[in-house]
C-alpha cells in the first residue's frame, strides 16, 4: 500500500468515471449525481484493500508505455487491473457502512 498510489487511483479520471457508473446501479445512493458521489468519496474507495497492489503491478508490467510525464498506459482504463466487480464491491461496502 502506498499513499501516493492511492492518490493516483483517487484522481484518475477513468476510475472516477467507472466508480460513478457503479454508483448509478446502487439504489438510493447517487442516482441524481453519481459523479458527485464518486468525487466526494474518492479517497475512501481508492484505499480499498488490494487496489494499490493491483495498480502498482500493472504499472510495473507496462514500463515502456510512455514517459512519466505523458504515459500512454492508463491502469484506470484497464479492466483487468481493478475490475468492475472490485469497484461494485467497494461501492456496496461503503453503502452498507455509515
Amino acid at each position: 500500500m502506498s499513499y501516493l498510489t492511492q492518490n493516483e487511483i483517487a484522481t484518475n479520471v477513468s476510475m472516477l468515471n467507472r466508480v460513478a457508473q457503479a454508483v448509478v446501479t446502487e439504489p438510493g445512493l447517487g442516482e441524481n449525481n453519481p459523479d458527485n458521489w464518486a468525487y466526494s468519496n474518492q479517497r475512501k474507495w481508492a484505499a480499498a484493500p488490494g487496489w494499490s497492489a493491483a495498480w502498482e503491478s500493472a504499472k510495473v508490467s507496462h514500463p515502456d508505455d510512455g514517459d512519466p510525464e505523458t504515459p500512454a498506459y492508463d491502469p484506470g482504463k484497464d479492466e483487468g487491473v481493478i475490475t468492475d466487480g472490485m469497484i461494485l464491491s467497494q461501492v456496496q461496502s461503503m453503502v452498507a457502512s455509515p
